[in-house]
């Protein structure tokens, strides 16, 4: 142990090959090409709850949805998405939250405890709830995963 008042503490230089204060790694910069992420999305990771709720308050904040806006749903394979719209048949509730109805979530193959990429696009107004089975579906159509010994193919 390294008694905190030590040189070797106030400088962030621990003993090789011992645990103790350190200094923080280099930042590793972008590749050359590598795509830039759009600036008029903003992603987050929700949870579908048992009555269908998926919250993150960074993703309705960005939207400026408040409670009492109305929204329209629809569904796609594996994914649901939410537009705001006066018309709609869903409220957003007191505390911003999207809820997908249950014959929704079941067109589309989302369950309680499923876990979902969320996509707010800022120009369109929408929030795109992706499963991670259609996060999987584009990653691999795009590049090929490497194969991890063991496992199923």
């Amino acid at each position: 142990m390294i008694p905190s008042g030590s040189r070797q503490a106030r400088h962030g230089r621990g003993t090789p090959g011992r645990p103790g204060v350190t200094s923080p790694l280099p930042l590793a910069s972008s590749p050359p090409g590598s795509p830039a992420l759009p600036a008029d999305v903003v992603y987050g990771i929700g949870r579908i709850d048992a009555s269908g709720q998926v919250a993150d308050r960074t993703i309705t904040s960005v939207l400026g949805w408040r409670s009492g806006d109305r929204l329209t749903l629809t569904a796609g394979a594996g994914m649901v998405v939410a537009r705001r719209d006066p018309e709609g048949m869903v409220t957003v509730p007191a505390r911003p939250y999207i809820v997908i109805p249950a014959a929704l979530r079941h067109r589309c193959g989302l369950h309680a405890g499923d876990r979902v990429l969320l996509a707010a696009v800022l120009g369109e107004d929408t929030l795109t709830a992706y499963s991670f089975a259609v996060v999987d579906q584009a990653i691999r159509a795009h590049v090929a995963l490497p194969a991890i010994e063991g496992s199923r193919s």
